[in-house]
């Protein structure tokens, strides 16, 4: 092959790698840019009067064919709390960012419990029912998260964000009194109640639920609907959301106090939260939506510690969690 035709083919040869690797450069030098907008998001936010509720329920049947499945059910209910939040974002080049948040409830001032004891003498029936009035140190919660910007939609109206992380979420609820209000024959010797209990201002129980999520995955997805205002949509999920519960029956003498029962458990864990964001001036931000938390376990193991005594292990049949109420916040973008 003559010099010239080789010289042809050379330039070929180059053109066409630079064809092919044009668009490859292209990206890749796109991610070396630093994403536009603010590198540090700082918010200050609250939880305005969340609902939220914890249920569990075991099964001791296992151990005595006379008790009722579920043995007990204790249902902590309308429990309403007011949460400060605070979180930051931090963004980093080729569009991975870390974010953050803590939460703290301002205090647990209103709910009930109901405590539900059943039989299985002639069948499943309720022989015993009690209400409580509940108080306690209410919420707090961490969530950690590494994310990724998956998405940007065209015209600069927004994003699609995925992210992992972990996430603590810790609930103690103390209630006080007791009053009877359902009380029957259980048909077992030994258990009974008493239709007049009416205790006032006694500390009954303590209730600590601490649920530990070492993996949620998600995603974040912002939409601009003008310059100023965008819809916000986040959620998340984990099919393995570990709880451990610690119950203090404070006025039962035959247990013990640190704690009386105990309850391990794996469960699934959702949140959800959807918010519309205002921006007031190019660094502040107002946001103003509505979020859910729901956590329930699929399996699990209750235990008592009586006085005296070696423990009993039976089935966990229910430990569920779940906290709601709209949001309200400001961002500051540096």
């Amino acid at each position: 092959m003559s010099a010239p035709r080789i010289n042809r083919t050379s330039r070929w040869v180059s053109a066409l790698v630079v064809l092919a690797i044009a668009p490859v450069a292209m990206v890749w030098a796109e991610e070396q840019e630093s994403p536009p907008g603010p590198r540090v998001e700082l918010s200050l936010r609250s939880w305005l009067y969340t609902n939220g509720e914890t249920k569990w329920s075991h099964n001791a049947s296992g151990i005595d064919s006379r008790l009722g499945n579920p043995t007990s059910q204790l249902t902590y209910k309308d429990n309403n709390t007011h949460i400060i939040e605070l979180a930051a974002r931090v963004n980093f080049a080729h569009r991975w960012f870390a974010n953050g948040d803590l939460g703290f409830s301002v205090a647990l001032n209103q709910g009930q419990l109901v405590d539900n004891d059943y039989t299985a003498v002639g069948g499943q029936q309720l022989f015993s029912q009690t209400n409580s009035n509940v108080t306690g140190s209410g919420t707090q919660y961490v969530n950690l998260d590494i994310g990724y910007r998956a998405v940007e939609f065209p015209g600069s109206r927004g994003h699609l964000d995925v992210f992992g992380g972990v996430q603590y979420w810790r609930t103690e609820y103390e209630a006080t009194g007791v009053q009877q209000v359902v009380c029957a024959p259980s048909g077992i010797p030994g258990i009974t109640c008493n239709p007049n209990t009416n205790i006032q201002g006694v500390l009954a129980i303590t209730n600590t639920t601490h649920w530990i999520t070492p993996l949620h995955v998600g995603f974040d997805s912002e939409y601009r609907i003008t310059r100023r205002v965008s819809v916000d949509l986040k959620a998340s999920v984990s099919p393995a959301s570990i709880v451990y519960n610690e119950d203090i029956h404070h006025l039962r003498t035959d247990l013990q106090q640190n704690p009386s029962f105990s309850m391990w458990g794996v469960g699934v864990s959702a949140n959800a939260d959807a918010s519309l964001k205002v921006m007031l001036t190019k660094q502040i931000a107002l946001t103003g939506g509505y979020r859910i938390w729901w956590n329930r376990t699929y399996t699990g193991t209750w235990e008592n510690h009586p006085v005296g005594a070696a423990s009993d292990s039976v089935p966990l049949t229910e430990l569920q969690t779940y906290r709601h109420g709209a949001t309200l916040g400001l961002t500051a973008y540096f």
